[in-house]
């Protein structure tokens, strides 16, 4: 299961798309006819026809390239399970009905469904919506199969070792920095998900310090991947960082942001950069738009001289193989 894209770059589809996406609860959670208003009346009829021409600077012949590459990734796993494999998106098409239907379609008396959200993180406006919404169309159909959950893999061996390797070849030039830009989220969105109320963002060097919050805390989580893919990759502290991009609102969202950063760093001697970002497993408008695009843009205009931005793990085989590993560790054990 993955987020989801417009169905196309017209205005009126990718209006539908924002429609559900930012009323999602999760996403924007404030009381909802406030959410309502902000939304329908402001957000989404300024942001739509922005984002739809957004769309157009990286549509691709085939379609959205988040949906295009989730039905090659749903491929290259079939490929290597004689379990049916479909595919969900959270919003938009294909819905989780669909994907319900085509696997009872496939195999009428399967017992267990094995969800794979393709977040590697936890937030709540990512792997907990996803979870919760296919745990909603499980119950609401009254499907007679069980439902189980691959939980966040930010530290699995194996998805590390997958990540690390799909960057290694763009490291191998000459570069100053590696900056590690993750999907931001409110800062309110750590402080809800922490179970303890005391820790998140509250304690001194909170995300090394062991808590019962962390597994549910988007923080640790992004910042113990970026650690240990460092480490595996060799670096030394100094040849990396860590950023939050795709800020919506004037609320309080993780720092460092992004996009000050890139504008930023030719001035404290950073003139070749390359740009990763972890927090997608499939690129999209955020990662080919936002960050491969207009990042470039941005940090060249402000006196870089390089700038290399690192495709998602998309379908690499190494990827792959990694959930298969995710799903035959989940099969073994209790469901939800």
């Amino acid at each position: 299961m993955n987020l989801g894209s417009p169905d196309s770059t017209e205005v009126k589809d990718v209006r539908r798309y924002l429609d559900e996406f930012l009323m999602d609860k999760r996403v924007i959670d404030k009381p909802w006819l406030l959410r309502f208003l902000l939304i329908k009346g402001i957000i989404v009829p300024f942001r739509a026809p922005k984002s739809a021409e957004a769309y157009k600077t990286i549509w691709w012949k085939e379609g959205s390239p988040l949906i295009v590459l989730s039905q090659q990734l749903q491929e290259a796993v079939q490929q290597k399970t004689e379990l049916p494999v479909e595919l969900s998106m959270r919003y938009g098409n294909p819905t989780p009905e669909a994907a319900y239907n085509a696997l009872l379609k496939r195999l009428p008396d399967v017992e267990e469904v094995i969800l794979v959200p393709l977040y590697p993180h936890y937030a709540m406006s990512s792997f907990e919506t996803a979870v919760e919404h296919m745990k909603e169309a499980h119950k609401k159909n009254n499907y007679p199969f069980q439902l189980k959950v691959v939980p966040p893999f930010y530290k699995h061996p194996s998805y590390i070792n997958a990540l690390a390797e799909s960057m290694r070849p763009y490291l191998r030039e000459d570069f100053d920095q590696l900056l590690f830009s993750y999907h931001g989220i409110p800062e309110r969105h750590v402080l809800k998900s922490d179970p303890t109320k005391k820790h998140c963002m509250q304690v001194e060097n909170c995300c090394f310090k062991s808590s019962t919050s962390h597994p549910t805390c988007y923080r640790h989580q992004v910042t113990i991947t970026s650690e240990l893919v460092a480490k595996k990759l060799g670096l030394k502290k100094e040849q990396w960082q860590q950023s939050y991009q795709s800020r919506l609102g004037r609320d309080p969202w993780l720092l460092p942001n992004t996009q000050v950063r890139l504008p930023q760093l030719p001035g404290e001697g950073v003139k070749k950069l390359v740009v990763v970002c972890p927090s997608f497993v499939s690129d999209c408008l955020e990662t080919l738009e936002e960050i491969e695009l207009r990042g470039k843009e941005t940090f060249m205009e402000y006196g870089g001289a390089t700038y290399s931005y690192i495709p998602c793990m998309n379908t690499s085989p190494l990827w792959v193989d990694t959930l298969l590993q995710l799903i035959e560790e989940t099969r073994q054990t209790a469901g939800v």
